[in-house]
């Protein structure tokens, strides 16, 4: 099961200045598990215990995951997995 996962600027230092990469699972957090694999490092940048970080947006095929299962997020071969930190900010 092939699973291309985008990786945004900040966390390519875990992927050798790589943007994307292919990964595999049945789940999300499956998929980030093998991920840590092959990219040391990565995992505890997105996920904390057993959810996504509260400032780590994750879409599946441009979904948010937080409006599905989380880090259950059932995944199928061919998805596509963004990963983007959250931004803040504004005039206050």
């Amino acid at each position: 099961m092939a699973i291309e996962v985008r990786i945004p600027t900040i966390l390519r230092q875990y992927t050798d200045g790589q943007k994307a990469v292919e990964g595999s699972g049945d789940t999300l957090a499956k998929l980030f598990a093998d991920l840590e694999t092959r990219h040391t490092g990565i995992q505890a940048r997105i996920v904390d215990g057993e959810q996504l970080r509260r400032f780590v947006n994750v879409y599946l095929n441009d979904e948010d995951v937080r409006f599905l299962d989380g880090i259950d997020t059932k995944l199928t071969d061919g998805d596509s997995i963004t990963i983007l930190p959250a931004v803040a900010g504004g005039m206050a």
